[in-house]
């Protein structure tokens, strides 16, 4: 379990990559409520969950390839 220290208070990276993925779940559900896309989606909320899961997931997946990408690199 990796975490992140602000301030001498260490929080959970997992915590962190949710609130990123919130924001920009946050920005594309606006984006594509505006757009009119909601009208071809069944169910919304479910919709709005599963892109936050997928973002959450897409986020820390990058996270953690750039934390540990550089160790295999090194040894190249």
């Amino acid at each position: 379990m990796q975490e992140v220290n602000f301030g001498g208070v260490f929080v959970p990276a997992a915590l962190l990559w949710a609130a990123a993925a919130f924001v920009v779940s946050s920005l594309l559900i606006r984006a594509l409520s505006r757009t009119g896309f909601y009208a071809l989606v069944w169910h919304r909320a479910l919709f709005d969950v599963s892109l936050f899961v997928i973002l959450w997931g897409a986020i820390s997946a990058i996270a953690y390839h750039m934390a540990f990408s550089t160790v295999g690199a090194i040894d190249r």
